[in-house]
């Protein structure tokens, strides 16, 4: 059998402190046989952590160089900050923009961005008000939006129209006309000239309590 590296490093601090695996054994409560077939029949797979422990204290080593994992420093580079914006897209009559400075983020994993197909240099995420589009949004969810890369697509989207920031389905309907409809029956579709709506972007994420 081919000692991995932990078995290997048990085997060399044992000859540098020249014990041998019975007596090692026998410190951490263990049959006489224990660490021997650990190292040459990989019985168990892997040591105890209360037997690690005792062995590391006893060599003066860290429990990384017995097998305990390694703790992985945090890695800035390994997530994605979207900018969390001071805006809140109606999902009812409607609400005005006051700022677009960043008052925060969302981290997420650039895996999981490229697997959606999203790209983070154009996502920022807002607050929904309102319960226009119910169930599918309710009031306080954060959702991200993807900014338009001007061809229209039907979906919900936060539109800005007659001053407000909306969050509506989008529906295109004649030619050079779009409908704003909700979600909530008790909402009626707004139907206007597309000129007359300004598209933000899609909502391609939400995120709200339970």
């Amino acid at each position: 059998m081919e000692l991995d590296a932990t078995r290997s490093r048990l085997l060399a601090l044992a000859e540098e402190r020249r014990v041998s695996l019975s007596q090692l054994s026998r410190l951490i409560g263990k049959n006489a046989s224990y660490l021997q077939q650990f190292v040459r029949k990989g019985s168990p797979r892997k040591l105890e952590e209360n037997d690690r422990a005792v062995l590391a204290r006893f060599f003066g080593v860290p429990e990384a160089e017995l097998g305990a994992a390694q703790e992985k420093s945090f890695d800035a580079d390994a997530w994605v900050d979207i900018p969390r914006l001071p805006l809140e897209a109606s999902a009812g009559p409607g609400t005005s923009v006051e700022g677009e400075d960043a008052i925060g983020s969302f981290r997420f994993s650039p895996r999981w961005l490229r697997d959606q197909g999203l790209q983070p240099h154009r996502l920022s995420a807002i607050a929904v008000r309102g319960d226009s589009m119910e169930p599918t949004l309710r009031d306080g969810d954060e959702i991200l939006v993807e900014a338009s890369p001007g061809t229209l697509r039907e979906g919900i989207h936060v539109v800005r129209f007659d001053g407000a920031l909306l969050v509506k389905r989008l529906e295109v309907r004649r030619a050079g006309h779009v409908a704003l409809l909700s979600d909530n029956g008790a909402y009626r579709p707004i139907e206007c000239a597309l000129g007359d709506v300004d598209v933000i972007g899609r909502v391609v994420w939400k995120s709200g309590r339970l």
